[in-house]
């Protein structure tokens, strides 16, 4: 079989993408080019592979499933909103690859016949001297586990419910203890969410990810409402 010439197609290139000749591999879940020499897929040529780990990533860091909420001053800034769209391809596949595409919490992999999707998470330090809320880690969720670490969101959604009972289910929590630790989540919030927090994204610079400017405070709820759309219609 010949090797497959690969590409690195944003979702939203990739009506454009596959008009001009690209053609998708679901097992692979990526788009590649059928034959060599398609200068129409030019734009698309693959770029080199994100290292792993990321220089000066600690994947110890944040282990295990635990509600972490994200000051409201730094809502919908998450790596795919910070990102530009080509490098969260590569990106997202190396965070898959190296999972080995399960949940690093759970441990169980993705099941498009009940919708369970794996995602990117971000692990965050906060030096509250400086205000700086810097990214120390990506790992690779299930949508349960990452429901229940977004539990605020779950809440906004009506899954808070789930959320609480995967928090248990994966945790060995009792439903006392369990809701004392969503309280404490809760708390901290409120104080980080007390100051705005200056993003360090160094992490991903340095391995040569390209950022994109994230949107400002008064357009993060469209954002939102937008990644959501999106995220509906790759599940369709």
């Amino acid at each position: 079989m010949t090797e497959r010439i690969w590409l690195d197609v944003p979702y939203g290139e990739k009506d454009r993408a596959k008009a001009a000749g690209a053609r998708w591999d679901p097992t692979a879940r990526r788009w590649y080019a059928p034959r060599p020499g398609m200068e129409a897929l030019r734009p698309w040529e693959a770029l080199p592979e994100v290292p792993d780990p990321l220089p000066g990533e600690d994947r110890t860091f944040g282990s295990g499933l635990f509600v972490d909420l994200v000051p409201s001053s730094c809502w919908f800034t998450n790596v795919r909103s910070c990102v530009a769209e080509r490098d969260w391809e590569r990106l997202r596949r190396m965070l898959l690859r190296r999972a080995g595409y399960r949940c690093e919490i759970c441990g169980r992999g993705e099941d498009r016949a009940s919708r369970r999707r794996l995602e990117a998470h971000e692990r965050w330090s906060y030096d509250e001297t400086r205000s700086v809320q810097a990214l120390r880690r990506l790992v690779c969720l299930c949508g349960d586990c990452h429901r229940t670490t977004h539990f605020g969101l779950a809440q906004v959604r009506g899954q808070a419910e789930a959320a609480f009972e995967h928090l248990r289910a994966v945790t060995g929590m009792s439903r006392e203890q369990a809701e004392a630790h969503v309280d404490e989540a809760f708390a901290l919030w409120r104080r980080r969410s007390a100051r705005a927090w200056t993003l360090d994204l160094s992490l991903l610079t340095e391995a040569g990810i390209t950022l994109a400017e994230p949107p400002p405070a008064h357009r993060r709820g469209a954002v939102a409402a937008a990644e959501l759309a999106r995220e509906r219609e790759s599940r369709a």
